[in-house]
């Protein structure tokens, strides 16, 4: 398509001054307000009709949707993993570009908004409408926020849904699901020498701890379950018998019934450690759901999409299973695909890159994909 090369070609120092600019613009999960409002501004200044921020911060560019039940929609998460509030470094170096966020999942956010340009210059107006979302809260405690907020709004109506946040030769058609707690022990405490022998929190939280280490983890299949503890925290002092004492904990799967097993048995050890001298305060701080699908939905999706990437990349694409915006739709039955971008590495760190030259064949991808997925002439 010749069209599109030069699309890309006109379009691609306006990529890397856009990317720039969005990379500077911090964006902690549920904190997005200025990239959303960044996002909306771009969009509308090339000539982005009805766009709107709605209550969760996603961006929402819709195009022909107004009546239609046959809507496709194609994301990319604005949040970072990162809690900075203060613009992070940026580097290009000519072959690649560093900063923390820059491949997740901002490198994909311009490459979106790429792609609603594409549209808009050529007046596509697919008939079952196309919807480009800024989406917000992918991230860790984000808890798929914005996707849930974009599926109860449009409840039903939601055809195929696409988003942007992978390597580039690699797709996710199957989600791992996940439930996190914030679990808070609170006793009597004391002085050290002088109420020794008083319960300890934190020595009753190592309990729970402890219990949570002991888990079988449940199989259906082939299915993949993991548990485990990311922080803990509590006490006074070196000479205080602990009042309090807090943890994270999360278990994952691929299964949703092993997800309900791990419920059953998270929640049973949480219950046992109750007693008139030990309060357990449980909060369930992050729920992505399993996927609920016929599974031949996503095969039918990956038809069209894998044949547009291998012939692009020109080798193989791999398929794996991750924790996405797509865990939204695909626990709703709706057919979803994770698919990459660019190419990147160290994700999720301070040293996070991605190659600057893979956002072409990128871009690429997304405008093509988004073309067959909406039958556009």
């Amino acid at each position: 398509m010749e069209e599109l090369n030069i699309f890309i070609k006109q379009n691609e120092e306006l990529m890397y001054k856009t990317l720039k600019e969005l990379c500077l613009i911090p964006a902690p999960s549920h904190k997005e307000h200025m990239r959303a409002e960044y996002c909306k501004n771009w969009l509308e200044s090339f000539g982005a009709k009805d766009v709107h921020i709605d209550d969760a911060l996603n961006v929402i560019f819709p195009i022909n949707c107004d009546s239609s039940s046959q809507i496709t929609v194609f994301a990319a998460h604005t949040d970072t993993v990162f809690p900075d509030t203060e613009p992070m470094p940026y580097s290009d170096d000519g072959e690649k570009i560093f900063c923390p966020g820059v491949a997740d999942d901002t490198a994909c956010v311009v490459t979106l908004m790429l792609t609603a340009k594409y549209f808009i210059e050529n007046s596509i107006v697919p008939e079952g409408g196309i919807m480009f979302v800024c989406n917000s809260c992918e991230e860790g405690l984000g808890n798929l926020k914005g996707t849930k907020q974009l599926f109860t709004d449009y409840s039903g109506r939601i055809k195929q849904f696409i988003t942007f946040d992978n390597q580039l030769d690699q797709i996710a058609d199957h989600c791992v699901g996940s439930h996190r707690y914030e679990v808070e022990v609170l006793t009597e405490g004391g002085h050290s020498f002088g109420d020794f022998g008083k319960i300890n929190a934190i020595a009753e939280l190592s309990k729970i701890v402890s219990q949570i280490y002991s888990i079988q983890v449940p199989t259906k299949g082939n299915s993949v379950t993991t548990y485990n503890v990311g922080t803990i925290e509590g006490g006074t002092s070196v000479n205080t018998i602990a009042q309090s004492a807090k943890m994270l904990c999360e278990y994952r799967s691929d299964n949703h019934e092993c997800l309900a097993i791990m419920q059953e048995k998270f929640e049973a050890i949480f219950a046992s450690c109750q007693s008139d001298k030990v309060k357990v305060n449980v909060t369930k701080v992050g729920d992505r759901p399993c996927a609920n699908i016929d599974f031949n939905k996503v095969e039918t999706l990956k038809q069209i999409v894998v044949p547009i990437i291998e012939n692009i990349v020109k080798k193989d694409i791999s398929c794996c299973c991750m924790s996405t915006d797509c865990n939204v739709p695909l626990s709703l039955g709706v057919p979803a695909l994770c698919i990459g971008t660019n190419t990147h590495g160290g994700i999720h760190t301070r040293e996070e890159w991605l190659e600057k030259d893979s956002l072409i064949p990128g871009q690429k991808i997304a405008i093509e994909t988004a073309l067959a997925l909406t039958k556009a002439e």
